[in-house]
Formats: C-alpha cells, structure tokens, sequence
C-alpha cells in the first residue's frame, strides 16, 4: 500500500473522537431525524411565534386589517353564487342550501391554496433567516400552515353565521369542526414542507403552482357536488376522496344538516392528514443540511 493510501486511511484524530463522544457534530450538517424532532419541539414557542405574527401581519398593511381574512373569501364567495348559483343555475343542482354550500367551499379552499402558495416559498423567501440563525427549517413551512389555520379561526365564525342563517338549525355535528381544522392544519402542513423542498430544488416549479392551485379548484367541489356530474362513477369516486374535496365535504357534514357525516370519509380524511404530514417532514428533513447553501 503506498504513503498516501495509508494516509486517505488513517484513524480519526483524538479531537473527532472526542467531538463524536459529546454529541458534536459540524455547522450546517443534517440532525437525526429524531434529534430533529426533538429540536423542532423544543422550539415550538418560537414556532408559534411565527404562526401567530405572520397571521396577524398579513392584513395589516390594509385599511380593514384583519377584517380581509374574512371579507376576502367573502368577497370570492359572493362572486362564485352570482356566477354559478344564479347565472349558471344547474351548477347547483343537487344542493339544498347552495349558499351555505358555496360559502364553506371558498372559505376552506382559500386556506388550503394559501397554504400551499406561502408555503412553498417558505425557504426561498426567508434566506436571510435561514443563512443567520440555525434552528430546524421546518418550523417556516409550518408555520405557514399554521397561520393559515389560526387565521381560518374569525372566518369559520363567520361562515357558522352564514349557515345557521341560511339552514335556520344548528347541530351537534358543529362540534367536530375542530377535528376537521386539525386534520386539515396536519394535511396541509405536509404539503407546505414537500412544495417548499421542490421549490429550494427547482425554483421554477413556484410557477406551476398556481395552475396545479386552479386546477385543484376546477375538481374539488368548491362551487358544485361532485356527485351530480354526469361522469363515470370511478372518475367522481377519484374525485370525491381526493384530500382536498374529502375535507370540503368533512366541513360540510358538520355544518350542513343535507350531508351526513360518513365513517369512510373521516377514515379517509385522517388518513389523508397523518401520512402526508409523515411523508412531507421527512421528505423536508432529508435536504435539511441543503437550505440556505444556494
């Protein structure tokens, strides 16, 4: 064996033995994913922090503030019945309360889109915060998710008013909403941190999610059932169980007393949201020692 073959094999020095008995390990390097999770915990204060600022923040630059996470959707909603409940009346075919409908699909689908939009640039956006302080990156795609979530609170208070004024019931299945906003905030979390990872990776792919967001519009059951289209019974089985139309429909069997809670959809849901959020923070934590470095 030559001198330097010898060398490219020489022991670890004294120093990076006793760096690895003490848990060292260099600047910028990937954590296990336990020790990732475990530092992810240990700074949910600041995790919350986050949510809750940017939650705030976003609306404060207009006149009405806070008042836009609820006009906005509002707004949209009002714009879709002229469309489709009015103009295009056979939209609502098949939906009893199809303001009370429409109003839950808009308001849940904003959220969603949202998330998935801020999301995605959750890296791209905040280089100067991941280059200066070292903490677990995954808090700023979840924390996305989660002011989406707080800020989908005031909104839902007014969409219940809505429909308790439209329906003229109010019902017990009211009280499973937060589950539906968990499973949702879990769901979305996951897709906040996949599309943050592709966009670090590819920055072009920011510009397709907006036509994968329309897209997702135009089959999710926002503005019309689902099952009254006249399409082949595996097509609107695909597009019903779907994660987004599956927790519009989740929203809609808690507060509209024509659709009834089914055991398969809330299986399906939390299906949905569990293995999306595993999938999306591992997916996330395998480049964790790329963020910043382009």
């Amino acid at each position: 064996m030559t001198r330097r073959g010898r060398a490219e094999q020489k022991p670890p020095s004294a120093l990076a033995r006793l760096a690895a008995d003490h848990g060292l390990t260099a600047i910028g390097g990937r954590p296990s994913l336990g020790g990732y999770i475990r530092s992810l915990w240990q700074r949910r204060a600041f995790l919350w922090a986050m949510a809750s600022s940017r939650s705030y923040g976003k609306n404060q630059n207009n006149y009405l503030g806070q008042l836009w996470s609820v006009l906005s959707p509002l707004s949209l909603a009002a714009v879709y019945y002229l469309v489709f409940g009015l103009l295009l009346a056979r939209v609502s075919d098949g939906v009893d309360n199809y303001v009370g409908f429409l109003t839950v699909g808009v308001f849940i689908f904003s959220a969603m889109a949202s998330t998935i939009t801020s999301g995605s640039t959750a890296i791209t956006n905040n280089l100067n915060l991941v280059r200066a302080l070292h903490f677990p990156r995954a808090i700023l795609p979840i924390s996305v998710a989660l002011a989406e979530a707080i800020s989908l609170v005031p909104a839902i208070a007014v969409m219940l008013v809505i429909v308790a004024v439209t329906e003229q019931a109010v019902s017990w299945s009211w009280l499973l909403l937060p589950v539906v906003v968990v499973l949702f905030f879990l769901f979305s979390a996951g897709v906040a941190m996949i599309a943050a990872r592709l966009v670090v990776g590819a920055r072009d792919l920011r510009n397709l999610i907006p036509m994968a967001i329309r897209l997702l519009r135009y089959v999710s059951g926002v503005f019309f059932l689902i099952s009254s289209l006249d399409a082949p019974r595996v097509l609107t089985a695909v597009m019903e169980y779907q994660p987004v139309a599956l927790y519009l429909t989740l929203v809609r069997s808690c507060v509209l007393g024509e659709f009834s809670p089914q055991l398969d959809q809330w299986l399906m849901g939390a299906g949905w949201a569990i293995v999306t959020a595993i999938i999306g923070f591992i997916v996330f934590w395998q480049a964790e020692d790329r963020y910043g470095r382009d």
